[in-house]
């Protein structure tokens, strides 16, 4: 097989600057757009009161799109790795995600009527549903070409490195949506069209991000490809009875919690807790994606000198203080900007290091998995990677819209507030769990 370029792995890349702005958009606006604070002046489309004393509506659907996230995501993995496509086992998978993906993430925030919340609600459910089985038929497969492009741990790793990077920058052009509306607002748009046309706006963005490696990748000239002969129900069962494979993943999902409340609540943080306009919420994911952006280097010679697991433990820590830190921002007696310069700086090092490192835990772990027992299921591995990522993702939203009962208003800020602490907890409660964990070049010795 071809050596892995430069020019390979920014091609690979864009991919996930794609899929990462169009994720980006439903985790960063969906629930604000949908249950906002009391200041912002949007159509309650669906029902904003309490499900239940602790639920919202908002919250139970979007735990419902990732319940059938996490039934879908196995089988479309499945599918992949026992392809025998001529073209490869991934990238016709991505070919054909790449515009019910785009499409269904613009209509997630498109209502059939102003008045009917209960319609609203059932399409909201219908198209959340169908976006994220869009979203694994794209994401699953182009993971898994992570561990079959990288040949080496070294190649893996950089492999990792250049896709946190695209990520971030996805993520911060979704958050810059709330630049982009005002552009159409003085054009005479409503608050509301305008969104809607700045989401579209983004999502064709994404979508010709995605295509690149699509149209770009020959993945039977870099990829020696081997059909999984296993059924889906043995493929899964072999890829959960490693357990070393599963410790990391119970880990992970601590992490796919706390990153979902940072871009669920960043919004909040920003607008409610310091006061300051939506715009401020770019600017602030800029700055925390600035630092992690100039640590990836320092990340990339770290793993390699003393071991992934170490710095995954430093991270968690230092993203624990950043959630603790969440629920006391507006109380300090500091400038707003500086309060949320500080959150930034420390956030910033544990996405650097949680924005490489997964991946490549992942991809080692597949890749020593098929060594062993001469069967690769590397789509199965990071499906179950997607999906505690997802189930993290969902816990943290239903979550999130649940604390925000006990308020979500200047003044009224208690729910924001005691959302950094859970996620705090949470991180703790998996940091103890993960130094049970031990890296596959342990392993392999």
């Amino acid at each position: 097989m071809s050596n892995l370029t430069v020019s390979l792995k920014w091609k690979y890349a864009m991919g996930q600057l794609g899929w990462s702005i169009l994720s980006g958009i439903i985790q960063v606006w969906l629930v604000w757009f949908y249950n906002p604070p009391e200041a912002v002046e949007l159509p309650a489309y669906i029902p904003r009161n309490p499900v239940f004393m602790v639920f919202t509506v908002i919250g139970l659907i979007t735990m419902l799109g990732r319940l059938m996230d996490g039934i879908t995501d196995p089988w479309i993995a499945s599918l992949s790795d026992r392809s025998r496509h001529r073209k490869g086992r991934r990238i016709p998978f991505m070919g054909k995600a790449v515009i019910p993906f785009t499409a269904l993430t613009i209509m997630v925030f498109i209502m059939p009527t102003e008045g009917n919340q209960l319609l609203n609600s059932l399409w909201l459910v219908l198209t959340l549903l169908a976006y994220y089985v869009a979203y694994t038929s794209y994401v699953a497969p182009y993971f898994a070409l992570t561990s079959e492009l990288g040949q080496t741990e070294k190649e893996r790793l950089d492999l990792s490195t250049y896709i946190a990077l695209t990520w971030f920058i996805g993520y911060i052009i979704a958050s810059a949506a709330s630049f982009i509306w005002p552009v159409f607002q003085n054009m005479g748009y409503t608050l509301v069209t305008s969104i809607r046309l700045s989401i579209a706006l983004l999502s064709l963005t994404g979508f010709a991000f995605m295509l690149i490696p699509v149209l770009t990748i020959d993945e039977k000239k870099y990829v020696t490809s081997k059909p999984n002969p296993m059924s889906f129900s043995t493929a899964l069962k072999s890829t959960l009875g490693n357990r070393n494979f599963l410790l990391f993943e119970i880990f992970f999902l601590a992490y796919g919690i706390a990153i979902t409340i940072f871009q669920t609540g960043n919004v909040y943080y920003v607008t409610v807790l310091l006061g300051m306009g939506e715009t401020w919420v770019t600017v602030i994911t800029a700055m925390t994606g600035l630092i992690a952006f100039t640590l990836y280097p320092a990340v990339n010679f770290l793993a390699g000198r003393i071991g992934k697991k170490p710095l995954c433990i430093g991270a968690m820590i230092l993203l624990i203080l950043a959630y603790v830190y969440c629920g006391f921002l507006g109380l300090i007696p500091l400038p707003p900007s500086l309060q949320a310069l500080i959150f930034a700086c420390i956030a910033g090092i544990g996405f650097a290091v949680f924005g490489i490192l997964p991946n490549a835990i992942v991809a080692d772990i597949a890749q020593k998995d098929g060594e062993r027992t001469g069967i690769y299921k590397e789509a199965m591995f990071f499906s179950v990677q997607t999906f505690m990522n997802k189930l993290g993702q969902m816990i943290a939203m239903v979550s999130f819209s649940s604390i925000l009962l006990l308020g979500k208003n200047p003044g009224d800020d208690l729910g924001i507030r005691m959302t950094g602490f859970v996620a705090a907890v949470t991180g703790f409660i998996s940091l103890l769990l993960f130094t049970r964990f031990r890296e596959e070049r342990e392993d392999s010795r």
